[in-house]
């Protein structure tokens, strides 16, 4: 079945990226969608690879003719999921991958209700500052932005269990082979297949990743964080 739209969302420094990266690389006809941004380039960063770089009337214009399949402003630019690209995923039999907040996944999940939603957290605050520390540094990043980041995580983090899937980044390998394990699994599912010997695997996987299935291994970055369990639902 193509077409399944998947949204991931994480706080800034949690992996995201080199997780999406990792499964592109191994999970055939899955498109990405690239967004849409005001915000200038950042070092190597080309138009049309990792953004779309518009000017400010000019996404807004966008934002007037209905483009968008959300948007979001975002430390002061906006940024944006174009609706032709699960069209285009669509007529071309594949799925499509959107690497969005929680802002945006909220827009997505009003308007395709049945798009496979995953959270990726770190494994503690420490953790997670010690990332941004360390890519503030090759970035030259104001110390400012870091701790507004960190703050933002927490009120992210907080919205966790509005997502189907909830993954912890604490290894690579571990988390990439269960990001693999929700999207095929997730795919035979849909396919009204029935499952594969060769797929029993993955689908206990994808389960153990299930929203439901997952306070043990939140519960410790619910602490670090200080968000209480009460907020969560827990």
């Amino acid at each position: 079945m193509a077409g399944i739209l998947y949204i991931i969302s994480a706080p800034s420094g949690s992996g995201k990226s080199t997780l999406v990266n990792e499964l592109r690389s191994i999970v055939p006809s899955l498109d990405f969608s690239i967004s849409y941004t005001t915000r200038p380039p950042r070092g190597s960063e080309q138009h049309g690879r990792e953004y779309y770089f518009i000017s400010r009337p000019e996404f807004e214009r966008m934002i007037a003719e209905d483009q968008f399949l959300e948007y979001a402003e975002v430390f002061g630019n906006y940024y944006g999921t174009a609706c032709r690209f699960l069209e285009d995923a669509k007529r071309s039999g594949k799925d499509l991958l959107l690497d969005i907040d929680v802002q945006g996944a909220q827009q997505v999940r009003s308007k395709v209700p049945d798009a496979v939603s995953i959270f990726v957290m770190p494994p503690d605050r420490g953790t997670l500052e010690g990332r941004l520390r360390k890519r503030g540094q090759t970035e030259k990043m104001d110390p400012k932005v870091i701790e507004r980041r960190l703050e933002n995580a927490q009120k992210e983090i907080v919205n966790y269990n509005k997502y189907g899937y909830i993954l912890v980044n604490k290894t690579l390998d571990k988390a990439v082979h269960e990001l693999e394990a929700i999207v095929l699994s997730e795919r035979t599912r849909r396919s009204g297949k029935s499952v594969a010997a060769e797929d029993i695997e993955l689908a206990r996987i994808a389960e153990n990743c299930l929203l439901a299935s997952s306070h043990e291994k939140v519960q410790p970055v619910l602490e670090s964080f200080k968000i209480a369990a009460a907020r969560t639902n827990l």
